[in-house]
């Protein structure tokens, strides 16, 4: 069973990075778990709290730890990366947990490259191991917020490709 940490950089209900996220859990296969991290819960990061960390950082770890691989999706806000998703990633930095750790990016703006170059470079500088091949992007971009993106076929035929490669490279490890 493959156990999968999503990190959804958005903190607005009806986001299109959020349902990117949950179209990819349901088009999962029932051996594959995905726990949510629940990033609004985050304090700011602060290097003084790390030697007694807060509950919802902790849990956080937990969850990495325990995870075989991150699914991200994060808007951009002002060509870049969203301060909630920076903050996580904050609180990450020192876990040996993290190291190449593998991460697939969902990114539902193509045209919005600047944030994902921005997170692509986090992620490198923190050892992460990318998935380049498992990476999908979506060209939602005005269609709403309440598109059921495992309902598109297009939608639908780049997320379960996406994360079928991300599952091959989870199981070869």
């Amino acid at each position: 069973m493959a156990e999968l940490l999503a990190l959804c950089g958005s903190l607005r209900r009806y986001s299109q990075n959020r349902a990117a996220l949950q179209a990819t859990e349901s088009l999962a296969a029932p051996h594959v778990g995905f726990q949510w991290a629940r990033l609004a819960a985050l304090p700011l990061f602060n290097p003084d709290l790390e030697h007694d960390l807060p509950e919802a950082v902790a849990r956080l770890l937990e969850q990495l730890e325990a995870a075989d691989g991150l699914v991200i999706a994060s808007p951009e806000y002002a060509h870049g990366i969203s301060g909630v998703l920076k903050n996580a990633l904050d609180w990450m930095v020192s876990s040996p947990a993290f190291y190449q750790k593998p991460v697939m990016l969902i990114n539902t703006s193509p045209r919005a490259h600047h944030a994902l170059d921005s997170t692509r470079e986090i992620l490198t500088t923190m050892s992460a191991n990318i998935i380049d091949d498992a990476c999908v992007e979506l060209a939602l971009l005005g269609k709403g917020t309440g598109l059921d993106i495992a309902q598109q076929p297009e939608q639908q035929a780049q997320l379960l490709g996406g994360l079928e490669r991300f599952l091959a490279v989870l199981s070869d490890r």
